[in-house]
């Protein structure tokens, strides 16, 4: 393999530390201090309310359009990275249409596979992401039919809380996918 320079080395490797450390950092350095915090609150609200509601129909039709917009990302991504992939097994046709681009650096051809293998790499980890995401929530389109119909106020309090632990984590693996493509654009860089 070709000497790499020094500023693509630095460049990889603030794109690994940031790509492994970020997610943990999000979680220590802002324990109730970010957007995603306040709406775990508001989903909890919205679980608690869900409960005691004797029609759910708006309920599952909030969450038949989070559902929606997940399968969205999850195929656009899955297009992408069909299309990557394409591009890095293309041969020679794809590096010599792109190399002649001018706003494209001459970049040896070795850095621009591994920057297609980056991306792929980084979309398929996003896609993973929202298929556990769509998992989880179709969980909770379980919990919200298997929702006691009358029960007394600790009952529905219960079943609230127990459905936001369900669908706070799948709504923070759709985050994590969306940051999938973050990630991508990052290691096009």
């Amino acid at each position: 393999m070709p000497s790499i320079s020094l500023p693509d080395s630095v460049g990889i490797a603030v794109f690994a530390v940031a790509w492994l450390a970020y997610e943990p950092l999000l979680k220590r350095l802002s324990r109730g201090q970010h957007l995603n915090s306040d709406m775990t609150v508001v989903r909890r609200a919205w679980m608690m309310n869900m409960a005691g509601r004797e029609n759910r129909f708006l309920d599952s039709q909030l969450m038949g359009h989070v559902i929606n917009s997940a399968s969205f990302f999850a195929s656009a991504n899955l297009i992408i990275i069909a299309a990557a992939a394409g591009a890095l097994f293309g041969g020679d046709n794809v590096w010599r249409s792109v190399r002649d681009i001018a706003i494209i650096d001459r970049a040896p051809r070795w850095l621009f596979d591994a920057k297609l293998a980056v991306i792929i790499l980084a979309l398929s980890r996003g896609l993973l992401d929202f298929i556990w995401s769509l998992r989880q929530m179709n969980y909770c389109i379980a919990a919200f039919g298997a929702a006691p119909e009358r029960a007394d106020r600790a009952t529905l309090h219960a079943y609230g809380a127990a459905v936001t632990r369900v669908l706070n984590p799948a709504v923070s693996s759709f985050n994590a996918g969306v940051r999938g493509y973050y990630f991508a654009l990052a290691g096009a860089a």
